[in-house]
């Protein structure tokens, strides 16, 4: 089971990673393999999934992501923790934000899902 402790480190360093638009922080968090699930990887990279697998695919989504919106900024309103996963609840450029993250036992992140307001 994860820990207040880990959540908030996690979200803490996760936050501010994003906000730095620093790609290589980011992907630290997450294992080579994992998956990314978002109604936005569509619109973003023209694919027809909504789901990426793999830091190089995902990454170049982010990256794409990142450079259509070089003020993107997150703000983060509230943690809630579950068994093996975390929920982060944030404000993007886009409104609200819930996005699930799932962990391996190296507490990298193995799974994520985002949903928009």
């Amino acid at each position: 089971m994860l820990s207040n402790e880990f959540a908030q480190h996690f979200a803490d360093e996760w936050m501010e990673a994003w906000n730095s638009h620093d790609l290589t922080k980011i992907l630290s968090h997450y294992s080579e393999d994992f998956e990314m699930a978002s109604p936005l990887i569509v619109k973003v990279t023209g694919v027809q999934s909504s789901t990426l697998k793999g830091k190089k695919a995902v990454g170049a989504y982010w990256e794409k992501g990142l450079a259509l919106m070089p003020t993107l900024h997150f703000e983060l309103d509230t943690i809630l923790v579950g068994v093996d996963s975390i929920t982060l609840y944030y404000r993007s450029a886009r409104g609200k934000v819930a996005e699930v993250f799932f962990f391996d036992v190296n507490n990298l992140v193995v799974k994520a899902a985002a949903h928009y307001e």
